[in-house]
């Protein structure tokens, strides 16, 4: 999976071109008798793509309408007025992965006082803890997510294998506030720390740019030649920052270690331009989040965590058909 700039934006179109072509209309008219879940993830991207998939699944086997819309970039001002959008149609039950941690609790807080049931997948609001009875963002009925600590710590430990437990090391990641990438931040710092022989470098931030990703590769590797790791702490950051190892003739000296599984990571493994992935399982969110969503319409109680795990990647095991199942796709 060779990143060049004009790659990187041709796939950013495409990706548009499809989330154009996904979506359906928020004003779709209430099938008879049907239920209606709304799902609406974060940005244009594989992963929830492959969410919406197990999601179909759901919806189909429970009898429900599901209606989705995908904001065409990550930030809180292209997601809110299609969640105001869907609070006007008022479906029975809400999935919705926040692109703020702090800034979606008062617009999810409308959703809910409208008596649509919320449930959030793949990232949260607040501290992630629902149905507490305490706090202003308790208000959630479950959120069902990878545990993303616990992939920064996997990706930690990755890495340190991966750089001889010595070196240099740093975290290229998307942008502060963000529950999911937050959470891998800390568990990869938190696990790296155990390492006395590795140096920890400042996090760079590239706001879902893998291009700007890349160049931040070339910056650091200036104030720090001999740079030996990079873990890429979602989608875009783990693309730019193996493009930017190889732009700098570095591959297979600077080990990169990246957070999902794009399209193409089974090419980038058995190349060398990846040394690991962690992938996530986003169909199973998908499946599991409209599940939950048909047991609240049907009276039932859910659990207010579900966890659905990881798979880790790398050339060894990527031609085995239980792991290349976890590559996202389109």
């Amino acid at each position: 999976m060779m990143f060049t700039r004009r790659r990187l934006l041709h796939s950013a179109a495409g990706l548009s071109a499809i989330g154009a072509m996904s979506t359906l209309p928020l004003g779709i008219a209430r099938a008879a008798g049907k239920p209606v879940v709304a799902l609406l993830p974060g940005v244009v991207d594989p992963f929830y793509f492959t969410m919406k998939r197990g999601a179909d699944k759901a919806a189909e086997e429970e009898g429900i309408e599901l209606l989705f819309q995908i904001p065409k970039a990550w930030n809180v001002t292209e997601q809110v007025p299609i969640l105001k959008a869907i609070i006007a149609k008022k479906p029975d039950v809400l999935l919705i992965s926040p692109v703020d941690k702090d800034q979606l609790i008062q617009p999810l807080k409308e959703a809910a006082d409208a008596g649509i049931k919320v449930i959030t997948v793949d990232t949260y609001i607040g501290e992630g803890k629902y149905q507490t009875g305490s706090g202003k963002a308790d208000f959630p009925l479950s959120y069902v997510a990878s545990d993303n600590t616990e992939g920064g710590r996997i990706a930690a430990r990755a890495l340190a294998k991966a750089v001889g437990e010595k070196g240099a090391v740093y975290c290229e990641n998307n942008k502060p506030g963000i529950s999911s990438t937050d959470q891998r931040m800390q568990g990869f710092e938190e696990e790296m720390k155990k390492f006395p022989n590795i140096k920890i470098l400042k996090t760079q931030y590239n706001e879902d740019d893998a291009n700007k990703a890349a160049a931040h590769v070339a910056a650091v590797l200036a104030r720090e030649p001999n740079l030996d790791g990079i873990f890429g702490a979602n989608t875009f950051s783990g693309m730019g920052a193996s493009e930017g190892v190889k732009k700098a003739g570095k591959t297979g000296q600077v080990k990169v270690v990246v957070f999902d599984a794009v399209p193409g990571i089974d090419a980038s493994l058995k190349s060398g331009l990846v040394d690991v992935a962690i992938a996530q399982k986003p169909a199973e969110m998908g499946y599991v989040g409209v599940k939950f969503a048909s047991d609240l319409i049907k009276g039932k109680t859910i659990p207010t965590w579900q966890g659905t795990g990881f798979v880790v990647m790398d050339k060894s095991n990527i031609d085995q058909e239980d792991v290349r199942q976890y590559i996202y796709s389109n």
